[in-house]
């Protein structure tokens, strides 16, 4: 990041860029989350327009708590979750569990008796073994998935590429393996064999490898039709579409999503010989909820070091978004007082926790001047942040904030020092 210029206006949520947040700072502390309520409905609304009422399901492992669980309700969309923990989650939010997606590679016998007994709407299966536990545990009708790997690179990072023949999700193409995963389901008395699914990464930009991944599926889907007699209704493609972390990241457009992923399964059904193409689904997280949201900070130690350069260090760090640390992911920052000001400074935003790796921005820029107590801003912080937040260093997590109409108010509270220890056994 080498710009001096201010902060890109686009990267901060419309909701919050004339909202005082040095008030929201003072009054829940920091760090904090503040999301744009308005614009996480908007991104709602905009994929249940491009896809359909039944066609999308929000991804919670990018963000999930009550509220959020009960908004994306509301608009109509479905709700991916991953675990036990993101379905008892959305169940106590009040989430139809008829509108309820369950993935997981490695599902306990007891979070499949958790989503039978719930009623969940879809079970999409991850290997043999929980073809198994399913055989074993379902007393009744349940729609399931097969998870597909089409073996197709995604152009992201390693970490977060899930479509490749090695991957740890799904049944390969390879040897016919998914194709037997397709006849295991038929042939089960309670399982009803609903479509195919796929995931091929997240933080994607270049559509094609969709495509690609269809062509693939399009093939297992003709040889179940040969040979078991069986159509696929449901193509789950996953989600992945990229945010816009940084001014020149691209900012996708969904409605083109759509009519890509549409125009390539017609015409992959086609070229197999396939008449009836199915209805695409998919699940978007990262879409949706990181560009909603940014992280205030409070600059605590500002450290130049001679030949070297210059650190800031904030209240925060890894424990509240460790993607840095991970996957090298890269945000921008600016300070909510001087939003329009220059940014000369070149420095990196640290954080408090002992691991030199602890670095929240690694190349940023930021106004001359920069003091202890400034109040600074991290856009797009919205997925994968809290959701991967953690206690090391016996941090307590941040509050989240949902704003709207300029009204703030706390969907998720801020840890305490006895919430650390709440569960230590004497």
């Amino acid at each position: 990041m080498t710009s001096t210029a201010p902060i890109d206006a686009t990267l901060i949520p419309p909701g919050l860029r004339n909202l005082d947040l040095e008030a929201i700072a003072t009054e829940f502390g920091t760090p904090v989350f503040v999301y744009d309520e308005d614009d996480l409905r908007r991104r709602c609304r905009e994929y249940v327009s491009a896809f359909g009422t039944d066609s999308v399901a929000y991804a919670g492992k990018a963000f999930l708590c009550t509220a959020m669980a009960r908004l994306v309700a509301e608009e109509g969309l479905h709700l991916d979750c991953a675990t036990g923990g993101e379905l008892y989650a959305a169940l106590g939010a009040g989430v139809p569990p008829e509108r309820i997606v369950l993935h997981g590679n490695n599902k306990s016998d007891a979070e499949i008796a958790q989503a039978l007994d719930a009623g969940v709407g879809r079970i999409v299966v991850d290997s043999f073994d929980e073809i198994d536990r399913l055989e074993r545990l379902a007393t009744r009708a349940v729609s399931v998935l097969v998870r597909v790997t089409p073996g197709v690179e995604a152009h992201t990072h390693e970490y977060i590429e899930t479509g490749t023949e090695a991957s740890k999700f799904g049944f390969t193409l390879t040897d016919g393996v998914a194709l037997r995963a397709v006849g295991r389901i038929v042939a089960a008395e309670h399982l009803l064999f609903s479509g195919l699914h796929f995931h091929i990464g997240s933080q994607i930009y270049r559509l094609d490898a969709f495509a690609r991944a269809i062509e693939r599926i399009a093939t297992l889907a003709a040889a179940a039709h040969a040979d078991l007699g069986v159509s696929v209704d449901e193509l789950n493609v996953g989600g992945g579409l990229g945010a816009r972390y940084l001014p020149e990241d691209p900012e996708l457009v969904v409605a083109d999503h759509a009519a890509a992923l549409r125009r390539a399964t017609k015409d992959c059904w086609d070229q197999v010989g396939l008449s009836d193409a199915p209805r695409v689904m998919v699940e978007p997280g990262r879409s949706i909820a990181a560009p909603a949201a940014l992280t205030l900070f409070r600059v605590g130690t500002v450290k130049q070091i001679p030949g070297i350069g210059t650190y800031v260090a904030v209240d925060g760090g890894m424990s509240d978004n460790p993607r840095p640390v991970l996957y090298g992911a890269g945000y921008e920052t600016y300070l909510p007082a001087r939003v329009a000001a220059e940014r000369p400074l070149a420095c990196s935003i640290v954080g408090k926790h002992c691991e030199q790796g602890d670095i929240v921005v690694a190349d940023a820029r930021l106004p001359e001047g920069l003091a202890v107590g400034d109040l600074l801003a991290m856009p797009a912080t919205g997925a994968y942040g809290y959701s991967m937040a953690s206690n090391y260093n016996k941090v307590p997590r941040p509050a989240v904030v949902f704003v709207r109409d300029g009204v703030a108010r706390v969907v998720v509270r801020r840890e305490t020092f006895d919430d650390l220890v709440r569960l230590d056994v004497e």
